[in-house]
């Protein structure tokens, strides 16, 4: 009888020690949806963040997240500029597959007040989220659009595209938001304007005064015709670039527009304040909530407690100062006891802007050791950026994954965390993290990404798993300006095509897993596998082609130009003037 009771004993034990002593590997399963805080830096270099390297600009809060959980080493935006990237983060999916990249010079949204934007038939996470239950919101920047055939469509903005909640800006934070910078919208086209809006003045007084002389036989008729002429050139173009501020510089709650135009000096309370506020009042769950973060985007808005206070400028105040906000918004989720029920996730939608700068100050970010950055789709510091997820009890602590993943992957993961499905219909190209993050699996689920600037294949990686090395190939490059800087100063941002570009045949070969800063490139010479690494990428590349089907270009000259009856308005068009905020935001945010 001892000896059976001893038995059964035993056996309880083992079961015991089976159920809660986990293998190597092994993760916590969770059968409860999660809330989900999704934070997305703007602009924001790998190597703007401490926990990443850099030394002189001070990120303890985001460094805090990725001790607390898993940082990704080779995290990958779909593009190297905001409307297309964060439109393939929305949707997991390339975005030339949605039309949301282009063929011109003008690859992102360019005013409130055009056509184009993210199509009412894709599907966002957020669409899928709010299926499953979730209360969805989004808090800062948008930037994929409002309206597609009239004022009050909303057919591309976030309530459309599975969101409950909007607070924040609906295009682009940029210096002409703010009354002491320089212009920065089209510039060259501006002054070009200028300058033939003065000619035609010029010459109309010019004929004005030598009819009244007697020195020329022109006719009072044709001076007049002219001036008209003159006049409505001038009205044309003035009427979009000399208010600016008013059409693109504004504010919205859901679909009310709170400040037309935004006072920025208030921007970062207001938004702070919004994104606690959701937490708090969604703290039951399960909730999605989007932090777009307008940091560290030009003109740098930074308030006057950050202001002078780092290492590095502006910019570096700038970086601080989200860092600040990044630790304000965990301490909402801790404070509310979240934290073990919320998975975090922060990143940025592509590279610093390395040509943004006034006089010697540099107003972009830092690349860390990878060449190039915003606005050039193959190089690796215009796609690869932070990446870092958090969930106590069930991704690990302290834990560093240095596996190609894409910013296209938080897609599957939170639809799969939300217990939904993914569309059937249509290609999906982000894969499921959870696995990677858990450690189930030791390898991405990425073979090949493909990374584009505009419409225009430039490179692409092909992860060799069972070596380890992780090639890419560059078919375009641009050229930088001066030669050999490291980036297209001459331009403000480097070109997809046209004179800007070299064309590579056969491509640059890199191996990533040796050269992470693409300085060596490889030949026939010194790779014996060149060959057939080329064939293997350009088959994929074949491949992947027969995947995309025509779309309509949302981002076509037509879709991008400013068109007043489009244009959100908090008045009477075009009295567009309101300030429903007042002196609203927290002091002591």
């Amino acid at each position: 009888m001892w000896h059976l009771t001893g038995y059964w004993t035993s056996l309880t034990i083992l079961l015991v020690l089976c159920l809660f002593i986990k293998p190597p590997g092994s993760h916590a399963s969770v059968s409860y949806k999660p809330n989900i805080v999704l934070i997305l830096a703007d602009d924001l270099g790998i190597g703007d963040v401490g926990c990443y390297g850099n030394d002189t600009i001070r990120t303890p809060n985001i460094d805090r997240l990725a001790k607390e959980g898993v940082k990704l080493t080779q995290h990958i935006a779909a593009a190297p500029l905001c409307t297309p990237s964060r439109a393939a983060f929305l949707t997991g999916r390339y975005p030339i597959r949605s039309g949301m990249d282009a063929t011109n010079d003008y690859r992102v949204i360019q005013w409130a007040g055009a056509s184009g934007g993210l199509p009412p038939n894709e599907t966002t996470f957020a669409k899928i989220l709010q299926q499953q239950g979730y209360i969805t919101g989004l808090i800062g920047k948008w930037h994929q659009g409002v309206n597609c055939e009239s004022r009050n469509d909303y057919c591309h903005h976030p309530l459309n595209h599975g969101f409950d909640y909007f607070y924040g800006m609906p295009f682009s934070l940029m210096n002409d938001c703010q009354i002491t910078k320089l212009a920065e919208k089209d510039r060259v086209l501006r002054t070009k304007f200028w300058l033939y809006t003065q000619t035609i003045v010029l010459a109309v007084l010019t004929l004005s005064i030598a009819r009244l002389i007697g020195l020329a036989s022109v006719t009072w008729k044709i001076i007049t015709c002219f001036a008209w002429f003159g006049f409505l050139f001038f009205a044309s173009w003035f009427s979009s670039y000399g208010f600016i501020r008013y059409w693109d510089c504004i504010m919205m709650r859901n679909h009310e527009i709170t400040e037309q135009p935004m006072v920025v000096e208030r921007t970062t309370s207001l938004i702070l304040r919004e994104a606690i506020s959701f937490i708090e009042r969604n703290k039951h769950g399960p909730f999605l909530l989007f932090v777009s973060f307008l940091h560290v985007h030009t003109p740098l808005i930074t308030t006057e407690l950050f202001l002078g206070k780092s290492r590095y400028g502006l910019y570096g105040d700038n970086v601080e100062e989200m860092d600040w906000m990044v630790g304000r918004v965990l301490d909402a989720i801790d404070k509310k006891g979240l934290k073990n029920t919320t998975l975090t996730y922060f990143a940025s939608d592509h590279g610093g802007f390395l040509e943004a700068q006034e006089g010697k100050a540099q107003l972009g970010g830092w690349n860390g050791i990878y060449k190039g950055g915003k606005g050039m789709g193959g190089w690796e510091g215009g796609i690869r950026v932070p990446g870092i997820f958090r969930w106590p009890g069930v991704l690990p602590a302290d834990t560093v994954i240095d596996e190609p993943t894409s910013l296209m992957d938080i897609y599957p993961t939170v639809i799969y965390l939300a217990g939904g499905i993914v569309p059937q219909d249509r290609v999906i190209d982000g894969q499921n993290l959870m696995p990677l993050l858990q450690g189930s699996i030791q390898h991405s689920a990425h073979e090949f990404l493909f990374h584009y600037c505009g419409m225009y294949l430039h490179a692409v990686r092909w992860h060799q798993k069972d070596s380890g090395a992780l090639w890419k190939a560059h078919y375009v490059t641009p050229i930088f300006q001066p030669e050999g800087a490291g980036a297209c100063y001459r331009r403000g941002i480097c070109p997809c095509f046209g004179e800007g570009v070299t064309h590579h045949d056969p491509p640059l070969l890199f191996d990533l897993s040796r050269d992470p800063s693409e300085a060596k490139t490889l030949s026939p010479a010194t790779e014996p596998l060149f060959d057939t690494i080329i064939s293997i990428i350009e088959r994929a590349v074949q491949e992947h082609r027969q995947t995309l089907t025509p779309v309509p270009q949302q981002l076509s000259l037509y879709n991008i130009m400013w068109k007043p009856w489009l244009q959100p308005c908090c008045g009477t068009f075009p009295f567009c003037w309101c300030d429903k905020e007042g002196d609203s935001a927290h002091p002591a945010l």
